[in-house]
Protein backbone atom coordinates (compact mmCIF):
# COMPACT_ATOMS: atom_id res chain seq x y z
CA UNK A 1 0.00 0.00 0.00
CA UNK A 2 1.31 3.35 -1.01
CA UNK A 3 1.54 5.92 1.68
CA UNK A 4 0.81 9.50 2.12
CA UNK A 5 1.57 11.71 4.58
CA UNK A 6 -1.88 13.00 3.99
CA UNK A 7 -4.28 10.98 5.02
CA UNK A 8 -1.84 8.44 6.84
CA UNK A 9 0.60 8.94 9.69
CA UNK A 10 4.37 8.65 8.67
CA UNK A 11 5.13 5.54 10.37
CA UNK A 12 7.15 4.49 13.26
CA UNK A 13 7.11 1.00 12.36
CA UNK A 14 7.34 -1.87 10.16
CA UNK A 15 5.06 -5.07 9.46
CA UNK A 16 7.39 -8.41 9.32
CA UNK A 17 5.72 -11.48 9.02
CA UNK A 18 2.30 -10.24 10.38
CA UNK A 19 4.10 -8.18 13.26
CA UNK A 20 4.53 -4.61 13.84
CA UNK A 21 8.27 -3.73 14.28
CA UNK A 22 9.67 -0.02 15.64
CA UNK A 23 12.04 1.19 13.25
CA UNK A 24 14.35 4.41 13.81
CA UNK A 25 12.37 6.72 12.12
CA UNK A 26 14.36 10.22 12.79
CA UNK A 27 15.81 11.78 9.43
CA UNK A 28 19.30 11.40 11.30
CA UNK A 29 19.07 7.68 11.40
CA UNK A 30 18.21 7.94 7.25
CA UNK A 31 20.75 10.50 6.51
CA UNK A 32 23.73 8.10 8.30
CA UNK A 33 22.37 5.33 6.09
CA UNK A 34 22.30 7.42 2.96
CA UNK A 35 25.98 8.18 4.28
CA UNK A 36 27.24 4.57 4.44
CA UNK A 37 25.77 3.97 0.94
CA UNK A 38 27.26 6.23 -0.72
CA UNK A 39 30.64 5.59 0.80
CA UNK A 40 32.81 4.00 -1.73
CA UNK A 41 35.22 3.33 1.03
CA UNK A 42 33.15 1.58 3.70
CA UNK A 43 33.18 -2.30 2.83
CA UNK A 44 30.55 -3.89 0.68
CA UNK A 45 29.66 -6.51 2.50
CA UNK A 46 29.10 -5.08 5.61
CA UNK A 47 26.72 -2.48 4.16
CA UNK A 48 23.63 -4.79 5.10
CA UNK A 49 24.13 -5.24 8.07
CA UNK A 50 25.03 -1.87 9.67
CA UNK A 51 21.89 -0.84 7.76
CA UNK A 52 19.99 -3.12 9.69
CA UNK A 53 21.01 -2.30 12.94
CA UNK A 54 20.70 1.76 12.45
CA UNK A 55 17.08 1.19 11.25
CA UNK A 56 16.19 -1.47 14.04
CA UNK A 57 16.09 -1.21 17.55
CA UNK A 58 15.47 -4.67 17.76
CA UNK A 59 16.52 -7.25 14.48
CA UNK A 60 13.69 -8.63 13.63
CA UNK A 61 14.22 -12.66 12.49
CA UNK A 62 13.43 -12.41 8.57
CA UNK A 63 16.81 -10.24 7.45
CA UNK A 64 14.95 -10.67 3.70
CA UNK A 65 12.06 -8.73 4.55
CA UNK A 66 13.87 -6.33 7.06
CA UNK A 67 15.81 -4.94 3.96
CA UNK A 68 12.68 -4.66 2.11
CA UNK A 69 10.27 -2.84 4.62
CA UNK A 70 14.17 -0.39 5.35
CA UNK A 71 14.20 0.07 1.76
CA UNK A 72 10.37 0.81 1.46
CA UNK A 73 11.20 3.06 4.51
CA UNK A 74 14.02 4.89 3.43
CA UNK A 75 11.86 5.37 0.05
CA UNK A 76 9.09 7.40 1.91
CA UNK A 77 6.81 4.34 0.84
CA UNK A 78 7.13 4.99 -2.71
CA UNK A 79 8.03 3.11 -5.65
CA UNK A 80 11.68 3.34 -6.18
CA UNK A 81 11.17 4.77 -9.42
CA UNK A 82 9.62 7.85 -7.64
CA UNK A 83 12.18 8.08 -5.34
CA UNK A 84 15.18 8.39 -7.41
CA UNK A 85 14.33 11.86 -8.44
CA UNK A 86 16.46 13.57 -6.40
CA UNK A 87 19.32 11.43 -8.47
CA UNK A 88 19.72 12.75 -11.92
CA UNK A 89 21.31 11.11 -14.85
CA UNK A 90 24.18 13.08 -14.17
CA UNK A 91 24.98 11.73 -10.51
CA UNK A 92 24.13 12.74 -7.35
CA UNK A 93 23.16 16.86 -6.96
CA UNK A 94 23.72 16.63 -3.01
CA UNK A 95 25.60 14.59 -0.45
CA UNK A 96 24.50 15.05 2.97
CA UNK A 97 28.07 15.52 4.54
CA UNK A 98 29.50 17.62 2.15
CA UNK A 99 26.18 20.17 1.93
CA UNK A 100 25.53 20.05 5.37
CA UNK A 101 25.72 23.60 6.16
CA UNK A 102 23.84 24.82 2.99
CA UNK A 103 21.10 22.12 4.40
CA UNK A 104 21.20 23.37 7.76
CA UNK A 105 20.40 26.82 6.54
CA UNK A 106 18.01 26.09 4.06
CA UNK A 107 16.00 24.38 6.82
CA UNK A 108 16.29 27.69 9.48
CA UNK A 109 15.79 30.16 6.22
CA UNK A 110 12.51 28.60 4.98
CA UNK A 111 10.67 26.83 7.91
CA UNK A 112 12.57 28.07 10.96
CA UNK A 113 13.62 24.42 11.89
CA UNK A 114 17.14 24.10 13.72
CA UNK A 115 18.36 20.72 12.67
CA UNK A 116 20.78 20.72 14.73
CA UNK A 117 18.54 21.10 18.13
CA UNK A 118 15.34 19.72 17.19
CA UNK A 119 15.05 16.27 19.38
CA UNK A 120 13.00 14.64 16.60
CA UNK A 121 11.36 14.88 13.00
CA UNK A 122 10.55 11.73 11.30
CA UNK A 123 12.48 11.18 7.94
CA UNK A 124 9.51 11.08 6.11
CA UNK A 125 8.57 14.82 6.71
CA UNK A 126 12.54 15.89 6.69
CA UNK A 127 12.26 14.52 2.57
CA UNK A 128 9.10 16.06 1.85
CA UNK A 129 10.46 19.61 3.50
CA UNK A 130 13.88 18.71 1.99
CA UNK A 131 12.07 18.37 -1.46
CA UNK A 132 10.23 21.01 -1.51
CA UNK A 133 13.02 24.14 -0.55
CA UNK A 134 12.60 27.19 -2.98
CA UNK A 135 15.08 28.52 -5.05
CA UNK A 136 15.59 31.51 -2.60
CA UNK A 137 17.90 28.53 -0.49
CA UNK A 138 21.47 28.46 -1.64
CA UNK A 139 21.52 24.53 -1.66
CA UNK A 140 18.45 24.56 -4.23
CA UNK A 141 20.93 26.99 -6.61
CA UNK A 142 24.09 24.97 -5.86
CA UNK A 143 21.65 21.35 -6.87
CA UNK A 144 20.82 22.88 -9.48
CA UNK A 145 24.12 23.84 -10.69
CA UNK A 146 25.40 20.30 -10.38
CA UNK A 147 22.35 18.90 -12.61
CA UNK A 148 22.43 21.91 -15.38
CA UNK A 149 23.17 20.36 -18.85
CA UNK A 150 25.27 23.02 -20.64
CA UNK A 151 24.27 22.57 -23.90
CA UNK A 152 25.14 24.69 -27.55
CA UNK A 153 21.69 26.41 -27.36
CA UNK A 154 23.22 28.59 -24.45
CA UNK A 155 24.89 31.97 -25.27
CA UNK A 156 28.96 31.51 -24.52
CA UNK A 157 28.96 33.84 -21.59
CA UNK A 158 26.43 31.35 -20.53
CA UNK A 159 27.98 28.26 -20.95
CA UNK A 160 31.21 29.99 -19.24
CA UNK A 161 28.99 30.74 -16.24
CA UNK A 162 27.53 27.16 -15.79
CA UNK A 163 30.82 25.77 -16.51
CA UNK A 164 32.23 27.57 -13.73
CA UNK A 165 29.77 26.71 -11.06
CA UNK A 166 29.53 23.37 -12.00
CA UNK A 167 33.28 22.83 -11.03
CA UNK A 168 32.87 25.28 -7.71
CA UNK A 169 30.15 23.21 -6.84
CA UNK A 170 31.22 19.93 -7.73
CA UNK A 171 31.10 17.27 -5.01
CA UNK A 172 34.13 16.24 -3.94
CA UNK A 173 35.38 12.89 -5.30
CA UNK A 174 35.79 9.49 -3.08
CA UNK A 175 39.03 8.73 -1.13
CA UNK A 176 38.92 5.79 -3.18
CA UNK A 177 38.59 7.84 -6.22
CA UNK A 178 40.89 10.57 -4.96
CA UNK A 179 43.74 7.87 -3.98
CA UNK A 180 43.54 6.56 -7.40
CA UNK A 181 44.09 9.78 -8.78
CA UNK A 182 47.12 10.55 -6.43
CA UNK A 183 48.85 6.90 -7.86
CA UNK A 184 48.29 7.94 -11.26
CA UNK A 185 50.00 11.17 -10.76
CA UNK A 186 52.75 9.16 -8.59
CA UNK A 187 53.25 7.18 -11.44
CA UNK A 188 53.58 10.13 -13.96
CA UNK A 189 56.03 12.15 -12.21
CA UNK A 190 58.24 9.01 -11.71
CA UNK A 191 58.49 9.52 -15.28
Amino acid sequence: KRMSLLIDNAPKSVNIDGAEVEINSDFRTAILFEQMMFDEDFPEHLKIANALQLFYPVLPNNLNEAVDKLIWFYSCGKDRKESSSKQSEGGRCYDFEYDDGYIYAAFMQQYGIDLESIEYLHWWKFNALFKSLTNDCEIVKIMGYRTMKISSKMSASERQFYSKMKRLHALPKSQSENKKISEIEKMLIKK
